[in-house]
């Protein structure tokens, strides 16, 4: 019996067939995007292409799967690497250990990229980069400062609401004039931080909700 019978059973042989033929980008291996990896290295994606240019640290501990007390200082793709292929060694795994921005150059095609990275300008970026090489694309938007998976939503940009980093794509998007493309955000306001500063607490229960919503599209849009 081998390791996707269950999904076999649930999703039929033709299913099992297209995800092991296609190939998805995740850009982004932290608190979201570790969570999404997982769950398509388990699905039976036969093909992933992971973009991080970050190391393991500690505080990365509470809601990253790659981040474990033996992977402390390690680059996030490699870690990501190997337990991809602990998963499943049969799946390609394909690395790039750099910062997405406009000036980047890949010379891949995936069937799907999932943009799980935080910063405003490589988002757009990524999201420019998919559009111009007709690739499909799904994004997250803020999981932190966030407690409730219940308003945690999938939906176009141009419908988000309450996401302060949803409104900034979605007027980003309108002034550039791309088209629309599916998100998933929250309708829940922002809890205020009690130290006040830059960095913004988060919690796994969120952010792995957020990362395997975004698998869970991907998966559906690929067996379609």
């Amino acid at each position: 019996m081998n390791r996707l019978h269950r999904i076999n059973l649930l999703l039929g042989n033709e299913s099992i067939v297209k995800l092991q033929k296609s190939t998805v980008m995740v850009v982004g291996c932290g608190a979201v995007g570790s969570f999404a990896i997982e769950a398509l290295a388990r699905s039976g994606i036969g093909h992933l292409i992971l973009i991080d240019c970050d190391v393991v640290e500690e505080s990365n501990i509470n809601r990253q799967l790659f981040a474990l007390d033996s992977t402390i200082g390690q680059p996030k793709v490699d870690v990501a690497k190997q337990r991809i292929y602990d998963i499943n060694p049969n799946i390609i795994v394909d690395v790039f250990n750099l910062f997405f921005d406009e000036d980047t150059i890949i010379n891949v095609k995936p069937d799907f990229v999932i943009d799980a990275i935080d910063t405003v300008k490589s988002k757009i970026a990524l999201y420019k980069w998919c559009f111009d090489n007709d690739i499909q694309f799904v994004s997250s938007m803020g999981a932190a400062r966030k407690t409730d998976v219940a308003k945690i939503k999938i939906t176009d940009i141009s419908k988000t609401s309450v996401c302060p980093l949803a409104s900034k794509i979605r007027h980003l998007v309108r002034d550039l004039k791309l088209p629309d493309f599916p998100v998933v955000y929250s309708t829940e306001n922002a809890i205020n931080m009690q130290n006040g500063g830059r960095e913004f607490g988060s919690i796994i229960t969120v952010t792995g909700v957020f990362g395997l919503i975004l698998a869970d599209f991907v998966i559906k849009k690929l067996t379609l």
